[in-house]
């Protein structure tokens, strides 16, 4: 085989690894067009992030205007230590977990029933996303009159069925963690059940059909047809449940019988 056959050969397969004619220009192009989306996420986010990340090995305090110094892990040492900081991240596990784990068993529940051929299946579906769209504010608002000790709906509820007095529910951990998690269950909900519901329309119906033919139960159908359609949205909405329920909780107060606020 001669040279000039050789780089014939080798010519268009250089060309082809190249790109065809102008793509370096479009993904020039892409990114004029993405950076305008990107910069604030870069100074808004990741800036701050890294700045923080950074912080955390140093002496630096809130307020303090003089220079700061490095002092590498002698924070994280001291954290590792510190009894409240293990009470929190105990907490703060009860938290994840128990909002995570029950939201959407309840979130699975409710999506196969309104998956279902129901009469006024639009309106259920309707009430059912109220919560996720109501603000914060006002779920708050809502839910500290449910809890109130003296004029609350659930206290009044308790004297009206003659199980006692009531008590103040958000001044101790024992009832304040309960309270706080049941309402993460309830405001959360919405939001898997809608994403789990999208997995279920998308199941194609035969599949349903040809199992029943098959003599298959309804809990054979949901193990061999409809989970295997929704686990991977499944997976991916509980651990968003989980992540942002993570890093969202927090302990106001020096000791665990303060109120707990999420």
């Amino acid at each position: 085989m001669t040279s000039a056959s050789v780089k014939g050969r080798s010519g268009p397969r250089r060309a082809q690894e190249k790109g065809p004619p102008g793509a370096a220009a479009r993904d020039r192009a892409a990114w004029f067009l993405v950076l305008p989306a990107l910069l604030p996420i870069l100074i808004l986010s990741v800036g701050p992030l890294l700045y923080g990340i950074a912080l955390a090995f140093t002496d630096a305090q809130s307020g303090r205007t003089r220079s700061t110094q490095w002092i590498g892990t002698l924070n994280f040492q001291d954290l590792l230590h510190d009894t409240l900081f293990w009470d929190s991240f105990r907490i703060g596990l009860i938290w994840a977990f128990g909002v995570t784990v029950p939201q959407f068993l309840l979130a699975l529940g409710l999506a196969l029933l309104l998956n279902q051929k129901l009469r006024m299946r639009w309106l259920a579906r309707a009430l059912a996303i109220i919560p996720w769209a109501m603000p914060e504010v006002v779920v708050g608002i809502m839910w500290r009159l449910v809890y109130n000790p003296d004029a609350g709906i659930l206290n009044e509820t308790i004297r009206d069925l003659g199980l006692g007095d009531g008590r103040d529910w958000l001044t101790g951990l024992a009832t304040a963690l309960p309270a706080v998690i049941l309402v993460g269950i309830w405001a959360g909900m919405p939001q898997t059940t809608v994403a789990l519901l999208a997995g279920l329309q998308n199941t194609p119906h035969e599949l349903h059909e040809a199992a029943a033919l098959d003599g298959a139960g309804a809990w054979r159908r949901f193990r061999t047809v409809t989970w295997p359609a929704i686990k991977p949205i499944a997976l991916a909405i509980t651990a968003l449940n989980f992540i942002w329920k993570s890093t969202t909780w927090r302990l106001v107060g020096p000791s665990p019988a303060y109120p707990l606020i999420h």
